[in-house]
């Protein structure tokens, strides 16, 4: 088997199996919060941290390791992520205790598996890029990005599989994964790249950056949270100073990277255009539709299959199979892309890809809560495909771009803005869904209840004590909230006919369906217009960009172009170089 091929094959095992933990643990909270024996309804900060903290750790990281892998090594650093993730995915299996000190064991152990995918995200696709020529790594990428997807769709099913077994495995299916993909890269991959071993570690940069993104991230996660009477907590005064803080953190970060003497996040390469409005445009795509998932995950398991007579027990795999369309969109449409741009460029593929995912969220907007789930299917499918016709040939365009030397800081560049997206749409869908809700809520609720003649006394009561953010994780997890507080009390004035109703899984389904479903829409319209944005960002990144242009050479600091570029890797960009440049170019060589 040629090299180039075995690097492909055990990367797309690497980002598969980071990938998966991620859908595998977002399908199976309910399971997770029963077995460590919390009542999600009274700690929602377990909730977010176990949910947020993982992607948190590895966007903070990305950046900080690609830069690293530039100077000791990818493969080298590739493979120890490979070993990390496996022994936090092992460490999660093992929790050995219950009640808060188990969840905060297990956001511990969740961290060091985002530790372990920060180096996997930071260095795979600069490995394939290494590995490939240029004219087939748009192929090889978008057969990697379809296992990203891939291990989403393996997750969102298996964990539902799994979730009903037994908890711990959801953590366990990735242990053999894990021992197989680090034995086989310490034994198969090696260094192809150029590395630049005289560099030194920039400790201002790294500091200011994670710092800074880390407050950042983590105000962002508290801000989901109640606060005193407010839904949300964005007035508390400690999220404010984290956001604050991490943001002028951030802000004074490229001042610091302009005058070190080897930056970790080489602001030069946004000089050249492919590289920057194809980051611009994946960072866009990711806030656009990042928090889609989730959204639907709610609406599906909180509302729509409670309604259709699903158990509680069995949302959480049917909601699974329910969101494969997309995924399998993607799957069908990443490695189609990846070739295509490789003979045509990114241009084209990747802007009509965010102008369809534009149009299927606005189709998704005409949905009622009580969908057929034919078009709901359609819809979801030609999503994926938009999704699959952009990721590809963007990150193909990014790679090609990047200076052969500084593939890794590349890669890490653009895996950090993809999962600062991500992490931003949640807190962004997140935010616009409380939001509508705190308006929309009580009354849904006041009006359900006096519909089952509860006095009004009771039904006020529960309508206004019923935050937000209750209701919306009490849908997600498929716990009735009204049923839970119900006191002794409060049952002897209830009717018993309407409190066998209000015991139903469909009555908090229909209660809370019309303020979601109308908070939903709203944001996917938010989506469509991000979207829009994406795909005129993908527009302006220029006809063709191949692996090494005169920009780039430009920002080589090797002198000798062939000493850091194999036979066929040099071109020019297709977009109109000047005679002048084609010269210098040809002197060069």
């Amino acid at each position: 088997m040629e090299y180039k091929w075995t690097a492909l094959s055990n990367t797309t095992i690497g980002v598969l199996m980071a990938a998966l933990d991620g859908t595998i643990v977002l399908i199976s909270l309910p399971a997770i919060f029963n077995g460590i024996k919390i009542d999600p309804l009274t700690s929602f900060q377990y909730l977010l941290w176990i949910l947020f903290g993982y992607s948190i750790v590895t966007s903070t990281l990305l950046v900080t390791f690609g830069r690293i892998s530039d100077m000791l090594g990818r493969v080298r650093l590739y493979n120890l992520g490979f070993a990390i993730f496996t022994v936090g995915s092992a460490l999660c299996y093992v929790t050995p205790n219950t009640g808060d000190a188990g969840a905060l064991e297990l956001i511990l152990f969740r961290i060091v598996q985002g530790v372990g995918a920060a180096f996997l995200f930071a260095n795979s696709a600069a490995i394939i890029t290494d590995a490939f020529p240029e004219r087939e790594r748009g192929q090889a990428l978008g057969i990697n990005m379809v296992a990203v997807l891939a291990g989403s769709l393996i997750g969102l099913v298996g964990g539902g599989i799994l979730a009903s077994i037994y908890w711990r495995d959801i953590f366990l299916v990735n242990v053999p994964i894990g021992i197989f993909g680090t034995v086989w890269s310490y034994w198969k991959l090696k260094e192809v790249g150029t590395i630049k071993r005289d560099q030194k570690l920039d400790i201002w940069g790294n500091v200011t950056f994670g710092v800074g993104l880390t407050l950042l991230l983590v105000g962002i996660t508290y801000g989901l949270l109640p606060y005193q009477s407010s839904s949300m907590g964005w007035l508390n005064p400690w999220v404010i100073a984290s956001l604050l803080s991490g943001a002028l953190l951030l802000i004074s970060f490229p001042l610091i990277e302009m005058k070190v003497e080897d930056p970790m996040f080489r602001l030069e390469l946004f000089k050249i255009r492919a590289f920057s409005m194809g980051n611009f445009a994946g960072l866009l795509a990711s806030v656009g539709r990042g928090g889609v998932q989730i959204m639907l995950i709610i609406l599906l398991q909180g509302i729509w299959l409670p309604l259709h007579g699903y158990a509680i027990k069995d949302t959480p795999f049917w909601s699974g199979i329910y969101l494969t369309p997309m995924l399998v969109g993607f799957v069908i449409m990443g490695p189609i892309s990846g070739r295509l741009s490789d003979k045509h460029g990114a241009r084209l593929l990747a802007t009509a890809g965010m102008v369809i995912t534009a149009g299927s969220f606005l189709a998704l907007s005409f949905l009622p809560y009580n969908f057929e789930l034919l078009p709901f299917a359609i819809i979801l499918f030609v999503m994926g495909i938009g999704g699959g016709m952009f990721s590809s040939p963007n990150i193909a365009a990014i790679m090609n771009a990047s200076p052969r030397e500084h593939r890794g800081a590349a890669s890490g560049m653009r895996a950090t803005l993809q999962n600062i997206g991500q992490t931003m749409s949640l807190a962004i869908f997140f935010t616009i869904i409380l939001g509508a809700l705190a308006s929309s809520l009580p009354s849904s609720i006041s009006a359900a209840l006096s519909a089952q003649n509860v006095p009004q006394n009771i039904s006020s009561l529960f309508a206004n004590s019923i935050s937000p953010t209750g209701a919306l994780f009490a849908a997600f997890l498929g716990i009735n909230p009204i049923q839970a507080g119900l006191s002794p009390a409060l049952l002897a004035q209830i009717p018993s006919a309407a409190l066998k109703t209000i015991e139903s899984p469909t009555f908090f389904a229909n209660a809370i369906a019309p303020a979601f479903t109308s908070a939903l829409h709203v944001a996917f319209y938010i989506g469509a217009g991000i979207s829009v944005v994406a795909a005129i960002a993908s527009a302006f990144r220029g006809r063709h960009s191949l692996s090494v242009s005169v920009d780039q050479q430009k920002l080589s600091q090797e002198k000798p172009v062939p000493a850091i570029v194999k036979a066929g890797d040099v071109s020019t960009n297709q977009k109109g170089i000047d005679s002048s440049s084609q010269r210098k170019l040809g002197q060069e060589k």
